[in-house]
């Protein structure tokens, strides 16, 4: 019921109107064969890679919290050595993204998983969280090792090779660019005539995106609640045909086998709720908050060009004989350029790997189905 819903031909466009080739491929396992060809392929190519493993609790005095092991291999010159192991807990993942948004203001930086709330699981020290946390912190990761200069960072480069982060933390490794200042320091009050129309047209991409995924993560959350609560009742609907069984000697094989037809419905139906709840909603959140990004970005754009229209306007009023545009209006006209180049880098990356990512999402989820139909038809 969710694949109909989530994209039509016309979702799959890029903001410049240029369609995305929705062929389908000769059945799914080819399509997620065909995708792991490729991430192999371009792994030979890649020198950073990074990995997020190894959950542990730790219970102290005044607090209780996970940490992670984030290894590192890598043959790139920066690092003094070809690979690391550090332990990182999620407020260091936190930290590293701030730094992150304020060197690299005019870049899409990857969001992190909520701080406290999974949608479906309450104890957030429990197997399932802890878990699912790691998936999203590893692919967090991977986002930026991906990204052409976010993993040129420096703050990144700490986070993953200094055995004591805290000491970084304290210094503050204020060390903002200078275009990282200028974004900061923007209070708003420049008010923006018209956003250009390329602009424009992602800024309403992302609305009408985040508003479908969010219609999707409601419904996807409904089906899972119903299937549990449905599962309940079938787990006790099941062992009633076996104490039958035990009282009418005629009908005990045929009671018999509708019992475990029912068992094998249940084992089915459980792997796909936590299929669901496991690999499909996570994404849908992911996206959600990636949106949200994007759209910060796309903010701050707009507040630099407001901020460079402004001076221009300052710079006409003087009616000077000879008119010179001042040092500090071509700066903010450079990074006015700086933004939208960037953004339109990253806008484009990240159309390229949420087709990636919904496809494979999508045929899987479509695969689950298939398979959870085969096991309760064949019980029958």
């Amino acid at each position: 019921l969710l694949i109909p819903l989530f994209f039509s031909t016309q979702d799959l466009s890029l903001p410049n109107g240029t369609p995305v080739d929705t062929s389908s491929p000769a059945s799914s396992s080819s399509l997620l064969n065909r995708l792991q060809l490729d991430d192999d392929l371009d792994g030979e190519t890649r020198d950073l890679f990074v990995t997020v493993d190894d959950p542990k609790k730790h219970v102290c005095t005044m607090e209780t919290y996970i940490t992670y092991r984030v290894t590192t291999k890598t043959t790139r010159a920066e690092f003094d050595l070809p690979e690391y192991s550090v332990r990182r807990r999620y407020q260091d993942f936190d930290w590293l993204r701030n730094k992150l948004e304020e060197s690299q203001p005019t870049h899409l930086i990857p969001p992190l998983p909520e701080k406290f709330v999974v949608k479906g699981v309450v104890d957030r020290f429990s197997e399932e969280f802890v878990e699912t946390r790691r998936k999203a912190l590893d692919k967090f990761l991977k986002r930026i090792t991906d990204h052409p200069v976010l993993s040129f960072n420096e703050h990144f480069n700490v986070f993953l090779t200094a055995k004591d982060l805290n000491a970084y933390k304290k210094q503050g490794m204020a060390l903002l660019s200078k275009m990282g200042e200028s974004v900061k320091y923007v209070t708003g009050g420049y008010k923006l005539r018209s956003r250009p129309l390329e602009f424009a047209a992602i800024g309403e991409y992302l609305d009408t995106f985040s508003l479908k995924l969010g219609t999707i993560d409601r419904i996807a959350q409904r089906i899972i609640k119903e299937q549990l609560e449905y599962l309940v009742e079938l787990r006790e609907y099941g062992p009633v045909y076996s104490t039958w069984g035990g009282l009418e000697v005629e009908l005990a094989e045929p009671l018999e086998g509708v019992s475990a037809c029912i068992g094998n419905c249940c084992t089915a139906l459980e792997e796909l709720s936590e299929d669901m709840s496991e690999d499909f909603l996570p994404v849908l959140r992911e996206y959600i908050l990636y949106s949200e990004s994007m759209k910060n970005v796309l903010k701050k754009r707009d507040q630099v060009q407001a901020e460079y229209e402004a001076k221009l306007e300052a710079v006409a009023l003087k009616k000077e004989e000879r008119p010179k545009v001042p040092t500090d209006v071509e700066k903010c006209q450079d990074r006015v350029e700086c933004f939208n180049a960037d953004l339109k880098a990253d806008m484009e990356r990240w159309q390229n790997n949420k087709r990636q990512d919904f496809r494979q999402l999508l045929m899987g989820m479509a695969d689950k189905n298939i398979q959870y139909y085969e096991k309760v038809c064949g019980t029958a």
